[in-house]
């Protein structure tokens, strides 16, 4: 009875100091029903929890989803057993993560391309050539300023889709203008913004054309 009473408090304690000293470099940080982590992903982890929690998920979503899968896949990589390549998984998704919705200097003037793509498209049509010379003439009035151009679509289709869409939006409008306005191509910067900022419904064909466009930013120096 006696050699049973010493087992039952000398084996938990065998139990413990094995865990302690077998998870140097973890972290308790329960998850997907395991309790321990490396360091790297309990980091990447919090980094997203961070950004969700300033609203990044909001402010640029897609770019969020990316990085906290980025993340889930570092801990899925983990729970089989490649705990090498899971940190510099979680490691890469801790960057992704921090580096979101960057801000850019402040916006001292705008031009908005109503040049209304067609449905799916990023070609640049022959009737668009008027609103196209007013930005060219529009971006030369500040020679010495950086440029963003900045691509929407409207909400058909997924949010995926149509992000990749306006980024084609944004650099078909960039090619055209260095052509055709000998614009120094250095200073402009193209963006895809997806269908995240409407400046009509969605809900009405008018609306969506209105949505599909290229803001012109002009940022300060």
């Amino acid at each position: 009875m006696k050699l049973n009473k010493k087992f039952f408090i000398i084996f938990p304690l065998l139990i413990a100091l094995s865990f302690l000293f077998g998870c140097a470099g973890l972290e308790f940080a329960p998850k997907k029903g395991v309790w321990m982590y490396p360091k790297e992903l309990v980091s990447a982890d919090r980094a997203v929890t961070t950004a969700q929690k300033t609203g990044k998920d909001k402010e640029c979503p897609v770019e969020f989803k990316d990085a906290k899968m980025a993340t889930e896949k570092a801990y899925d990589t983990y729970l089989k057993c490649n705990t090498k390549e899971a940190i510099a998984m979680a490691k890469d998704a801790e960057a992704k993560t921090k580096a979101l919705c960057p801000k850019h200097p402040k916006v001292i003037a705008k031009f908005t391309l109503t040049i209304n793509f067609d449905f799916d498209k990023s070609k640049i049509r022959k009737s668009d050539k008027e609103q196209l010379q007013k930005a060219i003439e529009f971006i030369k009035k500040y020679p010495n300023n950086k440029v963003i151009l900045q691509g929407h679509t409207c909400s058909i289709g997924s949010k995926k889709y149509n992000l990749k869409l306006s980024e084609r939006r944004a650099l078909a409008t960039k090619k055209y203008l260095v052509k055709n306005g000998a614009l120094d191509p250095q200073r402009i910067t193209t963006e895809g913004m997806g269908e995240e900022s409407p400046v009509a419904s969605n809900k009405t064909k008018a609306g969506r054309e209105k949505n599909r466009r290229v803001e012109i930013l002009i940022l300060e120096n």
